[in-house]
């Protein structure tokens, strides 16, 4: 455009507030593939593993609505010092590794001045202001823990590897320690394979290229010549160089160390490193492989306990998963590889029973509303027989159709639809094909509208699918949370128990545990908790317990006069319930309430209970218990020092009382209560 006119406003894009790049660091930090097979391989663990330990504060941070301007200062510099971490992590899992390691002391400042800031960003930080829970808040104070213990030490890598590399690149060695030297460079630096020769000399040239304080042409020409003799010494080992190799955890010398795995990593059965852990109707945690061929082989006890299974159902242990990955990683360890399709054995129908499964879907289709029912029916029962079954019909198509019925009105149908999609969803992989149909919401539909036995059926259904972490999120986000909240109230027994283990499920992930919450679950729970039958009271404390590390479900169970309830499930309930009734304690006595809180328990007698748990319950209730003996003591000698500050007030004041009455306030003479009267003339 010519002319004088003016030119259109340029459209800006607003700035991210610190909240969103704070939290958007984090998530870039524990989103994996962060490999580092370089000289500061273990300070950059460390520090994304600190980094990484902040993932709840970072999603509590997503869920806060409103940033005030004082807020959004406060997180300013952590925001800062996060993208300043995340910056250092990329240069350690992307840059020349030989160009860090003799850019030694410009790399350790750049470690400590990121440790520094993150441990300031840290110091007092605003918890409260941002809704933080004290759960999360307590981990985050364990990280600035860390980070203030780890800016008072500098770990210095290797100086033997510095000054290896520092020689040949000066020249500056003996000849005769050449091999010896360029051996240990390679295996320090991971320079092993022509692979990893590429890629260094891909980041040498990139690095080197957007300056480091000297002339790029010599230090190109240097570290290429250097790259190259330790290319030239790898290629004479091993003239055929093969695929990248693992990388191996080295000690002081450069040689391979031990590690130890630790015994909860390793599965009871072959003692071996778990690669796809599964929880058995005991609680116990197995090898998949392990305990699947224990089952078959017609075992029906749990190999630890030695107690009978109620049932064979075997549910992946995501968080020991995760623990494991984790564990690896630290330890410079190839994670263990698990099948992609763990529990997916191949299909055993036979030609007639698959026949028949087909048969069954055309009747599915049939515009005959008594053979939707029979069919329905039937494939209820035959999903429920075995897992071969399970596996076939879903095979065969069926899920989709089962579905369509689910809208059915009538009622006999859509029953026996949302109940073999119950016992098709037993199989974990069929657990996907139902979800990725969009099944939630028609289940939902049942859960709000069927009969009481198809409601009851939805709801075991979604406890079935919410046992993968994803599908938490999918389930809570279509209404099914309030519904599973009127089948807890308004249900039967069974009924009840399969709402509540679905609301507990659900209610691990943070987002739903609002949603639950604000559908009035808390005062239902306290209901049950306080219920003289005892009925459901170990899914009602589970339930608590989770609900109150959300700052509206503390609030609403603080508003419920629970201390007496929990005082009494302290001192004589189950082991399990003992510890959820710790958990929800601890949770009440800290923050906002606390003394309100801690002066109710002292008044309902909570120290006797305590220190019994403290001595004798489970290591969790052990924990929780020990930490609410502390804030007891505390509270009692707080409450001890106001009464005696009180009693050296009053006693101070009537000390000083004589000299405060004056003369002149005296009277000469009292009037006689006589005056008050007539006298008699």
């Amino acid at each position: 455009m010519t002319g004088g006119g003016e030119q259109p406003p340029v459209a800006m894009v607003p700035a991210a507030s610190a909240k969103e790049r704070a939290a958007a660091a984090v998530e870039a930090a524990a989103s994996g593939g962060w490999e580092f097979r370089n000289a500061y391989r273990r300070q950059l663990l460390a520090l994304s593993r600190r980094i990484r330990l902040l993932g709840p504060f970072a999603e509590e941070l997503r869920e806060v609505r409103r940033v005030g301007e004082e807020e959004e200062r406060a997180l300013a510099p952590l925001a800062d010092a996060l993208e300043m971490a995340l910056e250092l992590l990329r240069l350690g899992r992307e840059g020349s590794r030989i160009f860090l390691v003799l850019e030694r002391d410009n790399v350790m400042k750049k470690f400590q001045d990121v440790i520094a800031e993150l441990e300031q960003a840290l110091c007092d930080f605003p918890y409260n202001k941002l809704d933080i829970s004290d759960e999360v808040r307590e981990q985050v104070e364990l990280v600035h823990a860390q980070l203030k213990r780890a800016k008072e030490r500098v770990d210095m890598p290797d100086d033997e590897f510095y000054n290896d590399l520092l020689s040949l690149y000066n020249k500056s060695y003996d000849p005769s320690a050449e091999p010896a030297i360029l051996e240990r460079l390679s295996e320090k630096l991971h320079l092993m394979t022509i692979t990893d020769m590429t890629q260094e000399s891909l980041a040498l040239h990139e690095m080197v290229a957007s300056g480091g304080g000297q002339d790029p042409g010599e230090h190109i020409e240097k570290m290429s010549m250097l790259l190259k003799k330790i290319k030239d010494f790898v290629q004479t080992q091993n003239p055929e160089m093969g695929p990248p190799i693992a990388s191996k955890l080295l000690d002081s010398n450069g040689e391979p160390r031990p590690v130890t795995i630790p015994d909860e990593f390793r599965c009871p059965i072959s003692l071996e490193l778990m690669k796809d852990p599964v929880i058995v109707a005991t609680g116990q945690t197995y090898e998949r492989a392990c305990i699947e061929k224990w089952l078959a082989s017609g075992h029906h006890t749990c190999p630890t306990t030695q107690q009978r299974m109620a049932n064979t159902t075997l549910t992946p242990n995501y968080v020991l998963r995760s623990l494991i990955s984790q564990w690896c990683e630290a330890n410079g360890i190839e994670p263990p590889k698990r099948s992609s399709q763990p529990n997916k054995p191949t299909s055993s129908c036979s030609s007639s029973e698959r026949a028949n499964i087909d048969a069954l879907l055309s009747k599915l289709c049939s515009p005959d509303p008594e053979e939707q029912r029979s069919a329905a029916a039937e494939l209820r029962l035959l999903a429920k027989r075995n897992a071969n079954n399970r596996i076939c019909i879903a095979e065969a198509g069926a899920i989709p159709l089962l579905l369509s019925l689910l809208s059915s009105s009538d009622l006999r149908t859509q029953e026996h639809a949302v109940t073999a999609l119950l016992n098709l969803s037993i199989h974990e992989d069929n657990k996907a094909s139902i979800i990725s149909s969009g099944a939630v919401p028609s289940i939902v539909h049942v859960l709000k509208n069927g009969s009481m036995e198809a409601r009851e059926n939805a709801a075991a259904t979604l406890f079935s699918l919410s046992v993968i972490d994803e599908y938490k999120v999918t389930i809570g986000g279509t209404g099914a949370i309030p519904a599973l909240v009127v089948l807890l109230s308004e249900g039967s027994q069974r009924g009840k128990k399969d709402a509540a283990a679905a609301l507990f499920n659900l209610c691990i992930y943070q987002g739903n545990k609002g949603r639950a919450i604000r559908a009035g679950l808390v005062p239902l729970i306290m209901g049950l908790v306080t219920n003289p039958t005892g009925a459901l009271m170990d899914e009602s404390m589970a339930i608590l317990s989770i609900l109150s590390s959300h700052p509206e479900g503390k609030a609403a169970i603080g508003a419920a006069e629970p201390i007496p309830v929990l005082v009494e499930m302290i001192g004589s309930g189950t082991p399990r319930n003992r510890e959820n009734a710790a958990a929800v304690m601890l949770q009440l006595c800290s923050g906002d309430k606390q003394l309100v809180h801690l002066a109710r328990a002292q008044e309902c007698g909570i120290m006797v209970p305590l220190r019994e748990l403290a001595l004798y319950g489970t290591e969790r209730a052990k924990r929780k218990a020990v930490l609410l003996l502390e804030r007891c003591s505390r509270f009692l000698v707080q409450q001890q020092e106001e009464q005696e500050a009180q009693m050296l007030a009053s006693a101070l004041a009537l000390s000083q009382a004589p000299e405060l009455v004056q003369e002149a306030d005296i009277p000469e003479q009292l009037d006689s209560p006589a005056s008050l009267f007539p006298t008699v003339g």
